[in-house]
């Protein structure tokens, strides 16, 4: 765990995209952003930013993906775990690689990411 507040926590994505992949989920177990009560809401997108804010520092990225699969036909590899996507990405990074090699190319280590992230939360 790279970051834990009252009601949200930050982590690494253990089947990352590309580094710096990081998951945002509130600490309550719930299935969709509606079950979510007012103040786990607001502090689960002010974690959300957190987790932007630390990656920008850490990687410097020329854009960022940010998002949710929300429920099992969207992809979401947590159904009945609400969670949030937060990705750096760099121009040029797009390739087919994961989708055609069914492989996924990582520039470091979860270990070196953890470090590199954990500085800035």
């Amino acid at each position: 765990m790279l970051f834990r507040s009252d009601t949200s926590f930050i982590t690494l994505n253990a089947f990352p995209y590309g580094s710096g992949h990081l998951l945002v989920l509130p600490r309550r177990h719930v299935a969709s952003l509606q079950e979510l009560r007012e103040d786990e809401y607001t502090e689960f997108f002010w974690t959300m930013r957190k987790a932007v804010v630390a990656l920008e520092a850490t990687y410097h990225p020329d854009g960022m993906n940010v998002g949710f699969n929300l429920g099992h036909a969207a992809g979401a590899g947590i159904p009945k775990h609400l969670h949030g996507h937060v990705l750096p990405r760099w121009t040029g990074d797009t390739n087919f690689m994961t989708t055609i090699g069914e492989t996924r190319v990582l520039s470091e280590s979860l270990v070196s990411t953890w470090q590199k992230v954990h500085a800035h939360l």
